[in-house]
């Protein structure tokens, strides 16, 4: 069985591209069962029979484990690009786009880099926001729905429950989450920037996910004029509202309360920018040119890009956020060592597990085999029996018989060995058969 990570992130591809590349979360089941009959075609060089996908606003990641197309194992060069060939071009036609235009920016982990790398992430070591807690939760409802989707076999679903377990273990036994910045508060940064005090404006939250949760709680410790939610769906608009004084809208009056706020934060799971830049021209000259700050912390983007060009316009996206989130991490440092040092324990130990796992079925069909053997000579001796032979007589014709065929295998084996194989096989039938008395 073979183990590979492919994916990109914020380190390795730009907003615009990671933006076509996320799969919407009501789609994540779709796109694993996608990916395993992708995979399962006849003709394709590497099989994946398991596969699970993580797509966040930072990172898109297929996970996936199986075997060359001939049966084999993946242990040489040639199989572990075809496995990488494989999982890109899945992801690039997906989502149609041109293999060539995505294969520069992915970053492909086989084996136990594919293991190290699931780790890290549930850790918050690859995070933005170095030691963020979000990325877990979010892993683990990627690993809900791939198992749903029927995606998990033995080997993902033990190495996802290793996964959560090693990120409990790095955030319970280290400090790697203490002094974090998180993106709500780097965007309560950015807006102190632009105005002098949150509590003389009219703040405005798009979404009522856990990310504008957060967002919500930052900003109202701030005891802004007016806090409000908009979303697609009222009820959990206004129930997130009421948690912290505000009031909901439907995200159909947009249009026509734009203008009413001055900062405007959104993250929500649209496939489309749900702010164009005629709206946001209109509320600005509603607003006579009183300058807006948005904050765009979805993938794909809320608000279009054209947006930032705009003079009154301060729009921040979830990369520009990224060197705020990065002053605490001095702070933080101290602890990766440790978290690391933990990390690669317990990739080892699922390693190990994994290379167990690879003689199971030789050990299967040694004892299927032997089985056949014992009943074929039981049944014999039983027939001796039957007509009056003598008991010591049948008994060693049975060892006798049981012998020659647990031999006759290694003996075949060793005649038909020249050279190098033959001395290899010399030495390692005695150790196979000796006494254990």
């Amino acid at each position: 069985m073979h183990l590979l990570a492919v994916g990109l992130n914020h380190t390795t591809a730009p907003l615009t591209l990671r933006e076509k590349v996320a799969f919407p979360p009501e789609q994540l089941g779709q796109a694993v069962a996608a990916a395993r009959a992708w995979f399962g075609r006849s003709g394709d060089a590497y099989r994946s029979h398991e596969a699970a996908i993580l797509s966040t606003c930072n990172r898109t990641e297929l996970y996936a484990a199986g075997q060359s197309a001939d049966g084999t194992g993946m242990s040489n060069t040639g199989h572990v690009t075809a496995a990488i060939d494989a999982t890109a071009h899945f992801l690039a036609d997906y989502h149609r786009l041109s293999y060539a235009e995505l294969r520069p920016y992915l970053y492909t982990l086989p084996q136990d880099h594919a293991v190290r790398h699931a780790f890290r992430v549930a850790s918050g070591l690859d995070s933005m926001v170095l030691g963020e807690p979000q990325i877990l939760g979010q892993m683990k409802d990627a690993v809900r729905q791939a198992d749903a989707a029927g995606g998990l076999g033995t080997c993902l679903h033990q190495m996802f429950q290793r996964t959560f377990a090693v990120a409990k273990e790095v955030r319970s036994t280290t400090e790697i989450g203490a002094h974090s910045v998180s993106m709500a508060a780097a965007a309560v940064r950015l807006s102190q920037r632009i105005f002098d005090t949150i509590a003389e404006q009219h703040v405005l939250l798009i979404g009522a996910g856990e990310m504008i949760e957060l967002c919500a709680t930052h900003f109202a410790a701030h005891r802004p004029l007016s806090l409000t939610v908009a979303n697609r769906t009222l009820e959990r608009g206004q129930a997130l509202a009421e948690r912290f004084g505000g009031r909901a809208i439907r995200l159909a009056e947009l249009p026509d309360a734009l203008a009413g706020f001055d900062i405007v934060i959104s993250s929500t799971a649209s496939t489309l920018p749900i702010i164009g830049l005629g709206m946001v021209e209109r509320a600005i000259k509603a607003r006579r040119r009183k300058p807006m700050f948005m904050v765009d912390l979805a993938v794909p983007r809320d608000i279009e890009s054209e947006v930032g060009r705009m003079d009154d316009v301060f729009l921040y996206t979830v990369d520009d956020l990224g060197g705020v989130v990065q002053s605490g991490v001095e702070l933080r440092q101290a602890s990766v060592a440790q978290a690391e040092a933990i990390i690669e324990t317990r990739v080892q130990a699922f390693m190990h597990w994994v290379d167990t796992r690879s003689v199971v079925p030789v050990i299967q069909e040694l004892h299927e085999s032997s089985e056949a053997m014992r009943m074929a000579e039981l049944e014999r001796a039983r027939r001796l029996l039957a007509r009056g032979d003598d008991i010591d007589a049948v008994l060693e014709a049975l060892s006798k018989g049981l012998t020659a065929k647990f031999l006759h295998g290694p003996q075949q084996a060793l005649h038909a060995a020249q050279g190098d194989e033959r001395a290899r096989l010399a030495a390692l039938l005695p150790q196979l058969f000796r006494n254990r008395r």
